[in-house]
């Protein structure tokens, strides 16, 4: 039997084929997706029609490369992009384009439901963490304030994985780990919080599925999609955000493995068995995609300045690592702040990317390579020592996102984190977490009780060695840190208090 795991990111979707026994990838395929042009700065959009044509193009080429039989095909799993919002109206089609994840043009309406919760400290008591800008609170808010007709012709709210769920199954559903990224939910009980809807509107609760168990299955998938590709009777799991699905395709679904993500944003998470709530609420104890908890540190800013440093130099993804390998830890002096999609952790979100300590001698193309890289890394150490400040501990560091491949990064990584890190041989995690849970969700409704812990266990292999930190190397990047720190609390006066605050939580 064959797992059909559906990945759909800001960039594309990709789909693997996966055996249901030996967990290895029988094909796989990608197709592109396109952003909303012209919009206001901050402003990031997709179409959700859109989604759903890459869905169905990836699928149709990965069965073709694999010359896989679609009979043999018995489970979907999907993951999406977190935090996006997908309204639509009462015949389930789009009314708009979704805003996602990335999009932080609702900064006001963040603000406005955090005044109305109690300020910081009432967000965290009422939800079990804090109210980032990029979640979907403030973009249904955006909605009502900014285009109050598509407000009123609101009928339906998903988020992106549930979209696509909503495509394959006509069901609408949502499950606890995406869920938990609305800042609607209440993390701890794991439903929705009567406060934080009537902060925005009276007519949410009939707005929003119930949240799910991730062990319940979304739905069967329609006749009239399966019959297209020749499938018969196909299970639709849960699914999940990516976040979520990317854990268990690294096989974080028990304490001691985190997953590091570098991607469009960059990520670190681990999996707890209980609630980890963060006083300060950097990090976000959402629910994870298998019925525990996934504390995660989010940054905004992460291959995208692997990525714009690549276009200045005009140098592909291997002739950047080749660059920063040539210059010296510290480069020279340079000191890069990543912010240039403003931050989420740190709370900065009207910061801006900035290169510290140029000079004529020091401003080579090799420096400003690995002080990019160098960046990133130190803007993940903030968010990795909030988590570990929680109890929160892992021996290994995960590896996924496009950033995984660059050996040279994950060196730097390591050696700024202080911990080891591993890539998995199948690098699509949340791709290849989706297809794992949708065999957990196929084999659960068999009533066959198997733990998805056993699957990762079997399927999740590390390529290659672990990349141990230097512990001199080790030693230096602490020192830097210190100054990356300090240039970052000086961007904005607001930075530095929440940073005393948050301070008194790090041990």
């Amino acid at each position: 039997m064959i797992a059909v795991g559906i990945d759909s990111g800001t960039r594309s979707t990709k789909v693997l084929l996966v055996d249901f026994e030996t967990g290895r990838v029988l094909g796989r395929a990608q197709a592109p997706h396109a952003m909303v042009p012209g919009l206001p700065p901050r402003s990031s959009e997709q179409r959700p029609e859109m989604w759903t044509a890459a869905l169905e193009q990836a699928l149709g080429e990965a069965l073709r490369i694999s010359s896989a039989d679609p009979a043999d095909v018995a489970a979907f799993g999907v993951s999406g992009q977190q935090h996006g919002f997908v309204p639509l109206d009462a015949a389930g089609r789009p009314i708009r384009p979704a805003k996602l994840w990335n999009d932080t043009a609702t900064i006001e309406e963040a603000r406005e439901i955090v005044e109305r919760l109690g300020g910081p400290a009432g967000v965290i008591d009422k939800l079990g963490l804090g109210l980032a800008v990029g979640y979907t609170a403030s973009k249904i808010l955006w909605l009502k304030n900014h285009e109050p007709a598509n407000f009123e012709a609101l009928a339906h709210i998903l988020l992106p994985h549930d979209y696509l769920n909503l495509f394959l199954t006509g069901e609408y559903r949502m499950e606890y780990g995406d869920a938990s990224g609305t800042g609607l939910m209440d993390v701890r009980t794991r439903r929705w919080s009567a406060e934080a809807l009537a902060a925005i509107d009276s007519r949410l609760p009939g707005l929003l599925p119930a949240p799910a168990h991730p062990r319940t299955p979304a739905g069967v998938l329609r006749p009239t999609v399966a019959g297209k590709y020749g499938f018969g009777r196909v299970l639709v799991a849960s699914g999940g955000g990516d976040n979520m699905m990317s854990a268990i395709g690294t096989g974080n679904v028990t304490p001691g493995i985190a997953t590091i993500s570098l991607g469009t944003s960059g990520t670190i998470s681990c999996y707890a068995e209980r609630p980890a709530v963060d006083a300060a609420g950097e990090i976000a104890c959402f629910c994870d995609s298998t019925g525990g908890w996934l504390p995660l540190v989010c940054t905004l800013n992460a291959a995208n300045g692997e990525e714009s440093v690549r276009r200045l130099l005009q140098l592909d993804h291997a002739g950047i690592a080749a660059a920063a390998a040539k210059a010296s830890p510290g480069a020279e002096g340079i000191v890069f702040l990543p912010y240039l999609d403003g931050e989420r952790v740190p709370i900065l979100p009207e910061a801006s990317g900035t290169f510290f300590g140029l000079t004529s001698q020091n401003m080579r193309p090799e420096n400003l390579a690995r002080a990019v890289l160098e960046g990133i890394s130190l803007n993940l150490r903030y968010g990795w020592r909030r988590l570990r400040s929680l109890g929160l501990e892992a021996g290994e560091l995960m590896a996924t996102g496009g950033g995984s491949n660059n050996l040279v990064w994950l060196g730097i990584a390591a050696d700024i984190l202080g911990t080891s890190i591993s890539v998995p041989e199948e690098r699509e995690a949340a791709a290849y977490g989706a297809a794992i849970q949708a065999i957990w969700n196929y084999r659960l409704d068999r009533r066959d009780d198997v733990g998805i812990a056993d699957l990762t266990g079997r399927f999740v292999r590390r390529e290659g060695r672990l990349i141990e930190p230097d512990p001199a190397t080790a030693s230096f990047y602490e020192e830097l840190g210190g100054r990356f720190d300090s240039l970052t609390s000086s961007l904005e006066p607001e930075f530095a208090r929440h940073k005393a605050f948050s301070d008194r939580f790090v041990r």
